[in-house]
């Protein structure tokens, strides 16, 4: 399969694609569009996006096709060899799912506007692209030729997103035997030799956790826009980003370094520790699953945890991320209906929008803050001997490693190994339950020095929520050790 895409016409948004596929022997094929794309659990029909259609033979002669649903079309290919589809794609929205053309910026998201045939989602993919010479590509795909780049099958294809553009800026750093790369567009000029130590530092703290990287190079794309964003999708061996705005200084550094911890961490948990449900991915319809909660709650919760052991922040720094995190969960949503498994299923119904007040809660929000019980419940238990990090280790090794998809019963059963114990209260209360949690929390956060308090001075808006540190020795010691430490097996070392 065979894809070139150009802009000769910038302003006007659209994309060209050029879809060759080639040694048909059929009498039909069905082409499809993906319908949704990894790292957003809804559906978000790009085939809405396509403005002009259509198929010819290798000869350049149209051939008939019909349109089977919205997003597939059934062509008429007897006694063709191969055919070429042919047509426009709008792309006039940035964020880091999207694509987009401007004069100076060609940013392709594949899985938005490449179509397949089902049964060739295995075979080698090329990606051409119709770009000045001048242009630098920043892609986790291999470039195999001028302005083209190589793909093993379609599933690499669309979890490899570009930007091409003359004004990339490149900076580089290795951890080990990985080469990272950090690829930024827009109208700031970085502190370079910050971002290399910074990056660096927390990049090492996540490899010292799991023992190991699952990729040999990983790319940090990066769009700085002048307008206020946040946004980052874990893909294969990179990440999209795109943040703003880009005078915030001091604040949009701490988003990058926020959303690029929380995301590099994607590269183990959900890229490679995969829900055995999205094993492989289907692109046409909704592909439901109740661990979300782990692919992204324990995200959450280790990416800013994660610059805090690196150094990268200092305890007010990290306390004030973690606060958010616990308003963002308890001030909206603490006594929402929903549960963590119930909220990970309707991702796919309203995950991602405001909703009915009192309904669902985040998979974000509250699955970091049930995460970061679990982890003080094993840690307090076995005197940090064994913590969460012991759970993901496992996680890797068993499923991650080996990429055969894990069920909710395979992430409980091993909680429950490294806890040592049945956790049917946590299941019961945290992951299946819809109870308030700030009795339990407060119980785990006393053994790090801390507590969650509601300011309850203005009696007219929503009480806040604050988290109050402790005047307590014990309390000081196990929070110096829950921060700092990342315990190492033996055959880690």
């Amino acid at each position: 399969m065979h894809y070139r895409i150009s802009s000769t016409n910038p302003s006007s948004r659209l994309l060209e694609i050029d879809f060759l596929l080639t040694d048909l022997s059929a009498s039909t094929v069905e082409l499809q569009l993906p319908a949704w794309r990894p790292g957003r659990y809804e559906l978000q029909n790009f085939a809405k996006n396509i403005q002009r259609f259509e198929i010819f033979d290798n000869a350049g002669k149209p051939l008939a096709f019909q349109k089977l649903t919205k997003d597939r079309w059934r062509v008429q290919t007897e006694g063709v060899s191969a055919l070429v589809a042919r047509y426009t794609y709008y792309s006039n929205v940035i964020n880091a799912g999207t694509s987009f053309a401007d004069d100076r910026l060609l940013y392709i998201n594949p899985v938005n506007l490449c179509l397949y045939a089902d049964d060739r989602l295995r075979e080698p993919c090329t990606l051409e692209l119709a770009i000045p010479d001048d242009w630098q590509i920043a892609c986790g795909m291999a470039q195999t030729a001028p302005n083209t780049l190589h793909a093993s099958d379609f599933y690499e294809l669309v979890d490899c997103p570009l930007i091409a553009s003359p004004d990339l800026q490149h900076i580089q750093y290795e951890v080990d035997e990985t080469r990272f790369h950090i690829w930024i567009n827009g109208n700031i000029k970085p502190d370079v030799e910050r971002l290399r130590h910074d990056f660096s530092r927390f990049s090492e703290t996540q490899i010292r956790l799991f023992g190991e990287f699952p990729e040999k190079d990983y790319h940090f794309l990066t769009l700085i826009l002048p307008t206020a964003f946040y946004h980052g999708v874990e893909h294969r061996n990179s990440t999209m980003l795109v943040l703003g705005p880009n005078d915030e200084g001091e604040g949009l550094y701490t988003d990058l370094l926020g959303v690029s911890s929380h995301e590099l961490f994607h590269a183990w948990n959900v890229i490679r520790i995969r829900p055995t449900e999205l094993l492989p991915y289907d692109f046409t319809r909704e592909n439901y699953f109740t661990t979300c909660f782990v692919a992204e709650g324990v995200t959450t919760y280790y990416g800013d945890l994660i610059l805090r052991r690196a150094n990268v922040f200092n305890d007010a720094a990290y306390f004030k991320e973690f606060q958010v995190l616990l308003k963002r969960h308890f001030e909206p949503n603490g006594r929402a209906f929903q549960s963590l498994t119930e909220a990970s299923w309707d991702l796919w119904l309203d995950g991602y929008d405001k909703g009915v007040p009192n309904r669902k809660v985040s998979v974000y929000h509250k699955g970091a803050t049930v995460a970061l019980m679990l982890d003080l419940h094993i840690r307090r238990k076995w005197n940090h001997t064994r913590s969460l990090d012991d759970v993901m280790r496992i996680m890797w090794e068993r499923f991650g490693k080996p990429f055969i998809g894990y069920t909710l019963d395979d992430y409980r059963a091993v909680t429950e190994e490294v806890a040592g114990e049945s956790l049917d209260w946590y299941y019961s209360r945290c992951i299946f339950g819809n109870e308030p949690l700030e009795t339990l929390l407060n119980d785990y956060l006393a053994f790090i020095g801390l507590q969650l308090e509601y300011d309850t001075t203005d009696l007219v808006s929503t009480p806040s929520v604050l988290l109050v540190q402790l005047d307590d020795p014990a309390g000081f010691e196990n929070r110096y050790r829950w921060l700092g430490e990342i315990r190492v097996t033996p055959s880690q070392r």
